[in-house]
């Protein structure tokens, strides 16, 4: 049988270059990811998620926008965001573009709400650092609630417990409600146990960004967030991850090709952050038994099997782009994942079991 499982991609249209070597513009970047996305989506690959950054080494600041414009040439796979920033968003409007999108693509609109790993939106919105905590806290309230009451074909009404995030709502409508009632929305988590409550705590689907290490030191995250469901009184509910790749046809060429450009993307965020340079010894690591899922599609497909089984998720979303990694590469690493990939993860899972009962039960049509 075929296991239970969403095979997705997820991109930040990481800035790539040329073959001069230098960096192509962002506007030929963007045009370069909406032709990833209809390859994924003419392979049957599940899911495009584009994540939201307003800065110059990623060339995607709205994500909605972009989506759109996929929506108009991809039939059938999903869209979504991965992720939207909404501390330094508005609920309502962050509702009415994607109940747009989901419109426009005939109910395929996906949301993974974030903090947010980078914090150039803070400033460039006019929100405050200190307030992180409250402002994500207060914008999901709102958001939950205008999706509950949409949902029932209510006006909406909200004033928060601090009032210092956004005006209070009395009684208004948000526009377009989904033809379905709903519109799936994720949360994402990179490292909070408190953000793992709070999504059981709002009944939204968790989305674990796993960018290091092994895997499986998320189980613990795992199990708290079917012990808050459980606590709230919630139904049980979805859980993906995401993670970064490579795929060629051998383990040696995509290691060959990431390589350099992973290097390159690691140290300027770790410049920022604080961190040594990168080294040939921890990306091998990260390869062989952490979350970097480079090789061959046998390799990756194995490996991706594993983490699935090892964390009972039922999605897994290959973040495919990495700094400069050129869109050529990308495209064909694109193209070995749906075309081998894919079906190898799925044999593999049904090779291990026949009743799906290592994976999370909940249908994407069953999520809120």
């Amino acid at each position: 049988m075929t296991a239970r499982i969403e095979l997705g991609l997820d991109t930040f249209g990481d800035i790539t270059r040329d073959v001069q070597g230098n960096p192509r513009p962002h506007a030929q970047v963007l045009r370069d990811v909406v032709e990833e996305a209809v390859l994924a989506d003419e392979l049957g690959v599940y899911f495009i998620g584009l994540g939201e950054h307003h800065r110059p080494d990623f060339s995607i600041s709205a994500p909605d926008v972009v989506l759109a414009a996929i929506a108009a040439r991809a039939k059938r796979i999903k869209l979504g965001s991965a992720v939207t920033v909404l501390s330094s968003d508005d609920p309502v409007r962050v509702f009415e573009r994607f109940s747009t999108l989901d419109a426009i693509s005939h109910g395929r609109a996906e949301v993974i709400l974030g903090r947010g790993s980078f914090i150039e939106s803070f400033p460039l919105f006019g929100f405050k650092l200190d307030d992180y905590e409250t402002l994500f806290e207060e914008k999901l309230e709102l958001y939950a609630r205008i999706l509950d009451q949409t949902r029932a074909g209510e006006p909406v009404t909200w004033r928060g417990a601090s009032g210092t995030t956004r005006p209070a709502l009395d009684r208004q409508r948000v526009y377009p409600p989904t033809e379905s009632g709903t519109l799936t929305t994720w949360i994402g988590v990179g490292g909070s146990p408190e953000s793992v409550v709070r999504a059981a705590r709002y009944g939204f689907p968790l989305m674990l960004a796993i960018i290091g290490g092994d895997p499986r030191r998320f189980r613990p995250f795992v199990d708290l967030y079917h012990e808050s469901l459980e606590r709230f009184g919630k139904p049980p509910l979805p859980i993906g991850m995401h993670s970064p790749g490579h795929i060629a046809a051998t383990d040696q060429q995509a290691r060959e090709e990431l390589w350099p450009a992973w290097r390159e993307m690691r140290d300027r965020i770790g410049r920022e952050r604080g961190w040594g340079p990168a080294s040939a010894s921890e990306f091998t690591r990260e390869v062989e038994a952490g979350s970097l899922y480079v090789g061959s599609p046998e390799t990756v497909a194995r490996k991706i099997a594993a983490a699935v089984r090892a964390l009972g998720v039922v999605r897994f979303d290959l973040k495919y782009s990495a700094g400069p990694l050129a869109h050529e590469l990308c495209m064909r690493s694109i193209e070995l994942y749906g075309r081998e990939v894919i079906p190898l993860v799925r044999e593999e899972l049904a090779a291990q079991t026949t009743d799906g009962a290592n994976l999370q039960t909940a249908l994407p049509s069953e999520r809120r």
